[in-house]
């Protein structure tokens, strides 16, 4: 290499250097966030956006992956994501929200790096643990695309990817939930039945198919998910529902940790409102008795009842959000949360932690309504998206007071 080339070398490293330098110091250089903040993930699933309620905003990308933003460690500190190539089943990350620090935290040797993934991640509120729904493929050359899914956790001891350990069996399970104080995870399992005449009957016994009828795949099973809990240690575990036919999905704690929510279908979108103490042996409540389209729900802050995201209901078409009451029929005495007439099909409802804020999308732009103040703010409007927004926990003070 001659004399010209190394000089023309070392000035484009030396050219190269002081523009990452610049991109470093930009990162670094930007306002801090305040609090309460917000997550959610833009609709090209290609970035995670942050918004603080008093202007702030961020962008994080993590590289040419599908993000997926599902919350934040117990300080508010850090993110907590999932990335995955187009097509392919995702990792488990985090980083600070200043997008520093990344880390993967899962590993599992026992399958190739495509075969397995994780979903739907959930850090216990007092930071020991994260719960979330792992995927693993099946050797099976009748359904190649055939997988399992199993309730897996991890210990925070660090931010080195760890090896998952197990609290489900059968690998039909579903929407981990950390209770308020972390000591036990809900989430969903189904089961296998032969279908009878219609929705609501089952042919017996239901690991059989009927007098005369062979078992064959033009005869598939009918899946059907029951509430199920499990304590932290894994000690004690135990359905909390048992419908006979039905399915249950997104089971939601109340902030007082005493009930869970949860929507439960007799037949493929007509849902009904319910609810059942976290006790062995309890009998669920049911709130609704007329079939809607509930989209989402959540819980008011202070435990006094459930909003939800519901078309059809009410004799309303629109998906609007509806306060459900714990006592009497929610058919007839749910009220409208927003009188708001310019906002509208509203749909993944989030309570920051003191009850002051609520985020939801409303014709796919996150909308932030301060209900003390009765303002609303629309936070992404050029980068409108269809995932549900996350709050940060009451541990957060603002990233000033970030480590």
């Amino acid at each position: 290499m001659s004399r010209t080339q190394i000089s023309n070398f070392l000035f484009i490293f030396f050219i190269l250097t002081l523009t990452n330098l610049k991109i470093t110091t930009a990162q670094n250089d930007q306002p801090p966030l305040g609090a309460p903040l917000v997550a959610t993930t833009a609709a090209a699933m290609d970035k995670i956006l942050l918004y603080d309620m008093s202007g702030g905003r961020r962008e994080l990308s993590f590289g040419a992956f599908e993000h997926q933003v599902w919350g934040f460690s117990p300080d508010g500190c850090r993110v907590l994501f999932t990335l995955s190539e187009t097509g392919g089943l995702p990792q488990i990350y985090t980083a600070k929200i200043d997008g520093s620090e990344q880390r993967q935290l899962l590993r599992y040797d026992d399958l190739p790096a495509q075969e397995w993934g994780a979903w739907e991640p959930d850090w216990s509120p007092d930071g020991t643990r994260i719960a979330f729904t792992m995927s693993r493929g099946l050797a099976d050359a009748d359904n190649p695309d055939a997988q399992e899914h199993h309730i897996g956790w991890i210990n925070m001891i660090n931010f080195e990817p760890q090896t998952p350990e197990f609290y489900s069996v059968t690998g039909r399970e579903f929407s981990p939930r950390w209770s308020p104080d972390g000591a036990w995870l809900a989430y969903v399992s189904y089961d296998e039945r032969v279908p009878g005449a219609d929705a609501q009957s089952t042919a017996l016994p239901t690991n059989e198919p009927p007098p005369g009828q062979a078992a064959s795949p033009s005869v598939p099973l009918t899946q059907e998910a029951d509430l199920w809990v499990v304590s932290a240690d894994g000690e004690t575990k135990y359905p909390l529902t048992t419908f006979e036919t039905g399915s249950v999905r997104a089971p939601r704690w109340s902030p007082d940790g005493a009930l869970i929510g949860f929507i439960y279908s007799p037949s493929a979108n007509n849902d009904t409102f319910w609810m059942i103490a976290n006790q062995q042996g309890s009998i669920p409540t049911q709130l609704s008795y007329l079939w809607n389209l509930t989209l989402d729900q959540t819980w008011l802050p202070d435990s006094s009842a459930m909003l939800a995201s519901a078309r059809d209901f009410r004799d309303t078409g629109e998906n609007l959000l509806w306060r459900i009451p714990l006592v009497g029929n929610a058919d007839n005495d749910a009220t409208l949360l927003l009188s708001e007439q310019t906002l509208h099909h509203h749909d993944y409802p989030r309570f920051n932690a003191d009850g002051r804020w609520l985020a939801f999308r409303s014709d796919y732009v996150l909308i932030a309504a301060d209900l003390q103040a009765g303002t609303f703010t629309s936070l992404d409007s050029n980068l409108p998206g269809n995932t549900p927004p996350v709050w940060s926990p009451a541990g957060y003070l603002g990233e000033a007071a970030c480590p």
